[in-house]
Formats: structure tokens, C-alpha cells, sequence
């Protein structure tokens, strides 16, 4: 959808707001639609207009108007709770997050810019230094992501660190439901008071996370969890959208994971941090071996992404234990290598920039495909593209025509 998305929002009509500061007049406070709160009348969900003028010097969230009192103590509480590091809390800023009502996610905004304030606060007194580590975990189906966490986050709690695990489960492409079962692989996890899982649905999004994961991220870490774990859904070559929002990427593989020219192949193995051969026990270790040697010899041909560190392969296994804490010591070299070399913060500063393009295709293909031409347009060019009387491509361009003019 990138290319889509990149077209259409160069054919975007310039939004009603100017920059620095907010309108006084905002969209958001016109023509009425339903399901908003009382004393609110909400269109669509464009620019917040919550923030006032305040975008230089000061952090935007420190200038709010228009909450009403039940909205300002919701908040209140949601984020002294979160502060504080209560886990429901926690859980209650995640559901706001992930909302898709109009005005929650206003003061799902909101939030966000306070606990983005607090988290930097934090970083000051740290030296500039991030307070927590952000490591994604991803993988084929199969490939033992839940069990491997279960373990290494029991191993992590029990030195004093606060584990937080955000597992993303797919969800239907037909019933649009979603089993979220990873957290019933985490029973010993899921029960310890130093850790905190939420599983959430993918509701359709591609590259194995949630369009709200890295807003979970921050919400977990102003939460005081210091290790954030990501576990994507069962993925596969070319869908790494979870390396642009962690420190780490970890790419679970079972043994049966391909031969050296799998492991050379352009894609996820390139964005790897560190190459895991999973379920390393029994009689599957002949062949982890063999993925390991060979995955080894396959990452020495790809380009490095950082000067500070080579991608490494090990072998894990969470039936045994055996290898664990070799990988956890691979990880925290991987961590000290990037902090010393300033390179860690730099690559948190890239991620803010790609996550908030990724945001701005989704809402900009939201308002194309919700517009009045467009809505009234579309079912008729269906009807003559299933009827093959008309190319998609031009469909497409009528639609976008049909955008622009109007």
C-alpha cells in the first residue's frame, strides 16, 4: 500500500489547520455525527483538536482545551495509575490507545503527550539515555515465540527486571475475530507481578504488529517496565514492520529453517539483530547445528546495518533451558555496543519519523475511501471492473480523479 498511500496523500487537499498552532476553528467541533460524548459533536477523526497553540518550547500536551471534567479526571487517573506502575492501569491506557472512537482517541493523544514528558524526564536523569530496552521477537508459525519469552522472561523477572510482553495474534481474514491465544503459552509469566502480557489482535494489519503497538510501547515503558517485549505474528519474508519501533530485532527459526541460500535471501533476515535456531534439544540438534553453521556463513554476505555490531546466530532451547542465558548476554552486548555508540538513540529517532508516515497513509486512505464522490462512484466501477469492462488501473484513476475534483 506504500505507493498508494504516498500518491494519495500528494492528491490530499491541504488539511483546515495551519502550523505553528491550531485554529481556533476545528472540524472536529462542526457538524455533529453520532456516537460522540455528551456536550461533543465529532465529524471525522483528523487533526486533534484538544492541543492548542504550544508545538515550540514546550511539550504540546501541556496546552489542553475542551475536556470535559468526567474526560480530565479519566485522565488523571489513568495516568497516576500508570506512573505508579498499577498493571490494570496499564491495561486500561492500551485499550484507550487502541480504540477507535473519535474522541477517545483524542484523549488517547492526550495521554500519550503526558506520559511522552514523564518518559522524558526519565531520560534526562538517565544521562539522555533510554531507560528501557526494546527488543521484537518475530518468526514462522511454529517457531516456539511464545515458549521462548515464557522463558526468558521468567529468567529476566527473577534478576529484578520488569518484563512487559505485547503479543500480536492474527485475526480472522474472514470472521475478523481473533483466538489471542499467546498469553495461554506464558502461565508461569502471565502470573508473575514483575511482568505484564497483552495480547492484541492484528485486525488486518500487515507486517505482524497492530497500527497501535508502538504507542503500547511508551504507554509500558512510562508503566516503569524497563525490558518490552514484542512478539509479532507468524511472519513471513518481507514482513519486518516491527524492526522500525524496537531496539532489537530477534528472528526465531526452528531448525528446519532453509539452507544457506534461505538464509541469504533479501528480507527479514537482513533487518536481524540476532538469528535464533529454536527447539535446540533431543534429536533436533544435529540439525540446529547445521542451521546455525549455515545461517552463520549466509549473514556474513549481507550488508551490516550498524557499525557498532555484527548480526550473531545461536541455538536456544525453552524445553531445557539450554542456551537461554546466552542469549540474553547476547542481547545486553548487543544493547551496551549500541548505547555506548550513540547509534541506539539514533535509530528510536528514525523510527518516530517512519512510524508517523505509516500513520499518516493509513488516515489519508481513510478519508479517500470515505468521501462523498468516492463513496458514490465506487459501487459502479466495481460493478464494470468484476464485469471486466473496465482495467483496475483505471478505475483507480477515476476514483482519484472523482477525489481531487471535488
Amino acid at each position: 500500500m506504500g505507493r498508494f498511500g504516498v500518491r494519495l496523500l500528494r492528491l490530499f487537499p491541504s488539511p483546515p489547520f495551519t502550523v505553528p498552532g491550531f485554529a481556533n476553528t476545528c472540524p472536529l467541533h462542526q457538524a455533529g455525527s453520532t456516537g460522540a460524548l455528551p456536550g461533543h459533536r465529532i465529524t471525522t477523526p483528523g487533526p486533534s483538536c484538544l492541543l492548542r497553540k504550544g508545538l515550540s518550547g514546550t511539550a504540546v500536551g501541556q496546552h489542553v482545551l475542551d475536556l470535559s471534567g468526567p474526560e480530565q479526571r479519566l485522565l488523571d487517573k489513568l495516568y497516576g495509575g500508570l506512573i505508579s506502575g498499577q498493571r490494570a492501569s496499564l491495561a486500561e491506557c492500551i485499550t484507550l490507545v487502541e480504540t477507535q472512537h473519535p474522541r477517545k482517541k483524542e484523549l488517547a493523544q492526550v495521554l500519550l503527550q503526558k506520559v511522552l514528558a514523564f518518559r522524558r524526564q526519565q531520560e534526562s536523569s538517565n544521562g539522555g539515555k533510554p531507560v528501557a530496552f526494546r527488543v521484537g521477537l518475530s518468526g514462522p508459525p511454529g517457531a516456539g515465540k511464545s515458549s521462548f519469552i515464557e522463558v526468558v522472561g521468567k529468567m529476566l523477572t527473577s534478576q529484578g527486571h520488569k518484563v512487559a510482553v505485547l503479543a500480536v495474534d492474527p485475526s480472522s481474514c474472514t470472521t475478523g475475530g481473533s483466538l489471542l491465544g499467546d498469553k495461554t503459552r506464558m502461565t508461569e509469566l502471565s502470573r508473575d507481578m514483575n511482568a505484564f502480557i497483552r495480547p492484541s489482535p492484528a485486525s488486518g494489519t500487515l507486517g505482524g504488529v497492530t497500527r497501535t503497538t508502538n504507542e503500547a510501547i511508551v504507554l509500558c515503558e512510562g508503566a516503569g517496565y524497563d525490558i518490552v517485549l514484542v512478539e509479532t505474528v507468524g511472519v513471513g519474508q518481507s514482513e519486518f514492520a516491527v524492526a522500525d519501533m524496537v531496539d532489537m530485532f530477534v528472528l526465531l527459526i526452528p531448525p528446519a529453517g532453509g539452507d544457506e541460500l534461505q538464509g541469504i535471501k533479501r528480507g527479514i533476515i537482513e533487518r536481524a539483530d540476532l538469528v535464533v535456531v529454536t527447539k535446540s534439544d533431543g534429536d533436533l540438534v544435529v540439525p540446529a547445528r547445521r542451521i546455525q553453521t549455515e545461517y552463520t556463513s549466509a549473514l556474513k554476505l549481507l550488508r551490516r546495518q550498524s557499525k557498532s555490531w555484527n548480526p550473531k546466530v545461536v541455538r536456544a532451547s525453552s524445553y531445557t533451558s539450554e542456551g537461554i542465558p546466552e542469549v540474553w548476554a547476547k542481547m545486553a552486548a548487543y544493547r551496551d555496543a549500541m548505547l555506548s555508540s550513540g547509534e541506539l538513540q539514533g535509530r528510536r529517532r528514525a523510527q518516530q519519523k517512519v512510524w508517523m508516515w505509516s500513520l499518516i497513509q493509513e488516515n489519508v486512505l481513510w478519508h479517500f475511501q470515505t468521501h462523498p464522490s468516492v463513496r458514490e462512484t465506487l459501487p459502479g466501477l466495481e460493478q464494470k471492473v468484476t464485469r471486466g469492462v473496465i482495467s483496475p488501473g483505471l478505475a483507480a484513476d477515476l476514483l482519484l480523479k472523482a477525489f481531487t475534483e471535488s
